[in-house]
């Protein structure tokens, strides 16, 4: 059976998510799942989390911890990637220092001088984690949950590292499709082509009914106010879906991921001028909103541990994540097919080859195939175009600590664009500092 390597597997909650995906895969059973975390005291008490699990549910599973990557990369057949280098309080520059020069964040991980500097400080680190993967397990498959996705998995594939980039944005506009058109998010099938957090449905059918013709209607309804989404949600994770629904309108294909990530590829959505979002329905994600859901989710465990909460309800409620699909395909010898971020080799025959795309793609034992999309449309490919080079420049940026490439990350970019020359050099220079510690190839 494969060896499961976690990368940040001391993230209270990725860490309980997987492994309780991979306990309840029955194809799995003597699977042996490694955490791994740079933290002691996160991955004891996650790890202490999966005894529990396999004690109290008699599993059949090898649960091991490490502090050492490379005793986690012995051997393994998966690795996973859940990290965030410096934590969340390394956010905290990313969101407030924006903020200073009048350009706010929905989210400010992807893209935005947000998205950037979280690029500037996780791309040398999981350089590194793919240089040690192809030194110790180089057939492994690598599958990456870690933001900016794009640009993580582009850094990974240039090494050589079978890697897959796996996001579940997708996932969640899926499910709200399918209570539009009253049916199972598994009876909604689309033709999607993009980059993460920015990918297009082309075509949409419900139970083998086309219902794409039906979209304009339902984004009308959604702007006057008549079709109320996520109304019931106050959290500021709610998706409106008047950003989605205003660009269908716009350029008659519809993005599928979350409003909030959606926004921050656009000079269009936040600014004073929409009440920093608030007019389409979007509230800006602090970095107390992510302590509060890390505080959260800790406790959780904790309080399981302790036998105050029952494991029983989270053990039969499986994620909609694909790690363990996947796995699970590649043991049986199965195929499985899914959303996922891969170099494009024609996939999108529009875009340059070799960037990293989002479409359908398929694994099975031999890897990981794209199934051709085609041309996205013109107007699609426009504003796609100019965050592919963001992105292949942020990549460079990143590897040889260039300043000037960073900056003409900014100058290209829709939300930090609107800045002079100077105030855009000042952020950066701000930001690289705020990110010292992180960031040694530009001191």
């Amino acid at each position: 059976m494969p060896k499961i390597t976690l990368i940040g597997g001391g993230s209270c909650t990725w860490g309980p998510t997987f492994m309780r995906d991979i306990f309840v895969t029955p194809e799995l059973a003597g699977s042996t799942l490694v955490l791994h975390d740079i933290a002691p005291d996160r991955v004891d008490l996650v790890y202490a989390l999966g005894q529990k699990m396999m004690q109290d549910f008699n599993l059949n599973f090898h649960l091991e911890k490490t502090l050492s990557l490379e005793e986690a990369l012995q051997g393994a057949d998966f690795v996973i990637l859940t990290i965030t280098t410096g934590g969340l309080e390394s956010m905290r520059a990313d969101l407030e220092i924006p903020a200073k020069y009048g350009i706010k964040q929905s989210v400010g991980d992807t893209t935005g001088p947000g998205g950037l500097a979280r690029a500037l400080r996780n791309i040398p680190v999981v350089a590194e984690i793919g240089r040690q993967v192809m030194d110790i397990c180089p057939n492994a498959l690598f599958l990456n949950y870690t933001n900016p996705m794009t640009v993580l998995t582009r850094a990974l594939a240039m090494q050589g590292v079978k890697v897959v980039g796996l996001c579940h944005e997708w996932i969640g506009v899926r499910e709200k499709l399918a209570q539009m058109f009253n049916t199972q998010p598994e009876n909604i099938t689309a033709r999607i082509a993009g980059v993460n957090h920015l990918i297009w449905v082309t075509d949409l059918y419900a139970g083998g009914r086309r219902v794409f013709d039906e979209l304009p209607a339902i984004a009308e309804k959604i702007l006057s106010g008549e079709l109320k989404v996520d109304e019931e949600d106050t959290s500021v994770f709610a998706d409106r879906a008047k950003v989605k629904a205003t660009l269908f309108k716009l350029y008659g294909a519809l993005p599928a991921a979350g409003d909030r990530h959606i926004a921050e590829f656009f000079p269009h959505f936040i600014n004073e001028s929409t009440n920093w979002g608030a007019d389409y329905g979007l509230l800006l994600t602090s970095v107390e909103d992510r302590y509060s859901m890390e505080t959260f989710a800790k406790a959780l465990i904790e309080s399981a541990l302790k036998d105050e909460t029952e494991l029983k309800p989270f053990m039969e409620e499986v994620s909609g994540e694909a790690a363990n699909r996947i796995i699970r395909a590649r043991v049986c010898g199965e195929q499985y097919l899914g959303i996922m971020n891969l170099p494009n080799q024609g996939q999108i025959s529009n875009l340059p080859r070799d960037v990293v795309v989002e479409t359908y793609g398929a694994i099975d034992r031999t890897g990981a195939h794209a199934i051709a999309f085609g041309d996205v449309p013109a107007g699609v490919q426009n504003v796609l175009q100019k965050h592919v080079a963001n992105q292949e420049m942020t990549v460079q940026a990143a590897l040889t600590g260039d300043r000037g490439l960073a900056l003409q990350v900014l100058l290209n970019d829709p939300l930090s664009g609107r800045l002079t020359v100077p105030q855009a050099r000042h952020m950066l220079d701000e930001l690289l500092e705020a990110n010292e510690r992180y960031l040694g190839r530009f001191v």
